[in-house]
């Protein structure tokens, strides 16, 4: 019997039974097998298949390099100086990396994200309700913490948290609506930057802090509301009156001990659509979320609804907010909530009432007058026609809303012009700031909101490959319109004939004697009651905590400014005023190229496509 097996260079390997039958026969056959495989040159591989396992050598003295064979000796002397050397470079480089160094002063376009880090801050001091842990404003606690609680019947649980407006503590919801508005439409535009600067998170917390509480200011879990919350707490110093109450008495908000009014109102359509914009467009900066955005979007739906059907002004009839925050009209909140629902939802029910002609003639689009272009937490007209010339550039919707949004383009352009040097619409201090509200107190939350539109406005024609703008007969390039922001955001931080930023913590130079009840008391364990803080407010020493990246209201028409306390015309910084510099700041901030985001506001609208135009009436003769 003969067994085969595979000869590894090919054929079979034939063993016979009958001629391997003594060990010595086995040996010869096996030695002769030996000397026929091995008279071909074998690899390694092969050597190790039939010889097996190669004897433990002795360590040879040389190592085989390929090319050449080195001492073994030299070869780990070699290899180990190599190994020592890369070791001591890398030590020296961490070195040299961790020892601080001077920093060469930052270019202009670090100055933007430097101060944005701070304006941010404002908003943690602004807080209200139960501060979190990680708040980092020391001297700020939780406060006001039983608002809008112990009312029977009432369509709110409680009114905890939000934000407060200014040096008060008084929660105005229509400017503090318009100010997360902007910070939501800031974060949808330049969420790249706001990573870039580390500050996205913290940006969309803030937004969160805010639109949670505007959830509780109405039934927003009902599909129809009839009233809803306008304002906590009261300012009312008319007559005289003494009565304790947020601008009577100068305290801490932590140490407040007197009663909080809940304003309500039942035809409110310019604070319940302003209302609607901020919870639409944070839907969109929670989209992730989809749970809470629902429940945003869900809430916006049922305001906007609230603000068509109970039409009214919500500071009419001698209510306070007509002294503090009056509103001259709801039509522009019509639009530009309408504008941001369509966004939210993709529903083109709120696109068509967002481009009704009528809507927009009531709101003032087709004529000027004095603060047209003007985008105020009042007016949000010239902020609706970017967004919804936005769509235009990006979407191109066609028949049948092409022609109202070229004309929001066109406006939006001419706008624009106002805003140039070149053009005398708008008057500027001899130092340069425009005057948007006609060298009237408090400019600067003007200057903010108007630098955000241009370089919003740059960067949407940037997107659409577009290098300019036509004023007239005459082309700018978009470089024009970064220009006028940064030279407006530039004065604001320090270049103006004072040498002075209104920015507080920015820069050197800025202002010590801030209108802001917390900012001006100090944490020092005594609880100062109503008029026991009046010191405080009239002392003329700086304030002991610094209210990091606060605003200010701003200087006079003459570039002067006066830090004194309890001018508020000058010194006083409101939410509604951050939030445009938050923008400005973002927009300018970081590398040019990063520009916009051009798609994540579309997110929710279905693809389009136009229908086509009527056809013509029958031809007569």
């Amino acid at each position: 019997m003969s067994m085969y097996g595979r000869d590894p260079w090919g054929g079979p390997l034939e063993i016979n039974a009958a001629d391997s039958a003594t060990d010595d026969d086995r040996s010869r056959n096996l030695n002769e097998m030996d000397r026929a495989a091995l008279s071909r040159p074998l690899d390694e591989t092969q050597q190790s298949w039939l010889l097996g396992p190669a004897e433990q050598k002795k360590k040879k003295k040389y190592v085989d390099l390929g090319c050449i064979i080195v001492s073994r000796k030299i070869f780990v002397w070699t290899v180990g100086s190599i190994v020592a050397a890369a070791l001591l470079v890398g030590f020296i480089t961490l070195i040299v990396k961790t020892v601080p160094r001077h920093h060469h002063s930052h270019a202009p376009a670090d100055n933007y994200t430097l101060a944005l880090h701070k304006a941010l801050m404002f908003f943690n001091a602004q807080r209200s309700g139960k501060i979190p842990k990680h708040n980092n404003v020391s001297w700020r606690g939780s406060s006001g913490l039983s608002d809008g609680k112990g009312k029977q019947g009432s369509f709110y649980k409680d009114l905890v948290g939000g934000y407060y407006d200014a040096g008060d503590a008084i929660k105005f919801h229509f400017p503090a609506s318009f100010a997360m508005t902007m910070l939501s439409w800031s974060v949808i535009e330049y969420s790249a930057k706001y990573e870039a600067a580390g500050e996205l998170n913290h940006v969309k917390e803030l937004i969160k802090w805010g639109s949670d509480y505007f959830l509780k200011t109405f039934n927003s879990s009902a599909d129809t509301i009839d009233r809803i919350v306008a304002q906590v707490g009261s300012g009312d110093t008319s007559g005289g009156s003494t009565t304790p109450n947020d601008h009577y008495c100068w305290m801490r908000p932590e140490d407040i001990d007197y009663e909080r009014p809940v304003t309500e109102c039942s035809s409110c359509s310019d604070l319940a659509a302003e209302m609607a914009a901020a919870l639409a467009s944070a839907s969109i900066v929670f989209k992730d979320n989809k749970a809470y955005s629902q429940k945003l979007v869900h809430g916006a739906k049922t305001l906007f609804k609230f603000a068509r059907e109970q039409r009214g002004r919500y500071s009419a009839s001698g209510s306070e907010a007509a002294t503090f925050y009056n509103s001259t009209s709801y039509w522009d909140e019509f639009i530009w909530g309408g504008a941001w629902l369509y966004y939210a939802t993709g529903n083109n029910t709120y696109l068509q009432l967002a481009t009704m002609p009528g809507l927009a003639k009531h709101a003032g689009a087709f004529w000027g007058g004095p603060d047209y272009g003007v985008l105020s937490w009042d007016n949000k007209l010239a902020g609706a026609q970017l967004l919804l010339s936005r769509l235009r550039l990006f979407l191109s919707p066609g028949y049948p809303y092409e022609e109202i949004l070229r004309t929001f383009h066109n406006q939006t352009s001419i706008i624009m012009c106002s805003y140039l040097p070149i053009f005398t619409k708008f008057n500027r201090t001899k130092g340069g700031m425009i005057e948007l509200n006609h060298g009237r107190p408090q400019p600067l939350q003007y200057t903010v909101n108007a630098a955000f539109l241009a370089t919003l406005y740059s960067d949407y024609l940037e997107a659409a490959d577009t290098p300019g703008w036509y004023c007239g007969p005459n082309f700018y390039s978009t470089d024009v319109l970064r220009a006028f922001a940064k030279t407006q955001i530039d004065y604001i931080l320090g270049k103006n004939p004072r040498k002075m930023s209104y920015i507080v913590g920015f820069g050197n130079h800025y202002p010590k004697h801030v209108h802001h009840r917390g900012a001006s008391i100090p944490k020092n364990k005594i609880r100062y009651n109503c008029k026991g803080g009046w010191k405080w407010r009239d002392t003329s020493k700086p304030n002991p905590n610094t209210l990091v990246g606060a605003m200010v209201a701003g200087p006079d028409r003459h570039d002067g400014f006066h830090d004194v306390r309890t001018n508020y015309n000058y010194t006083e910084p409101t939410i509604a005023g951050n939030a445009g510099l938050v923008a400005a700041l973002v927009a300018l901030s970081g590398d040019k190229t990063t520009g916009i985001d051009k798609n994540t506001i579309f997110s929710a609208v279905p693809p389009m496509f136009p229908t086509p135009p009527p056809p013509p009436a029958p031809w007569k003769p």
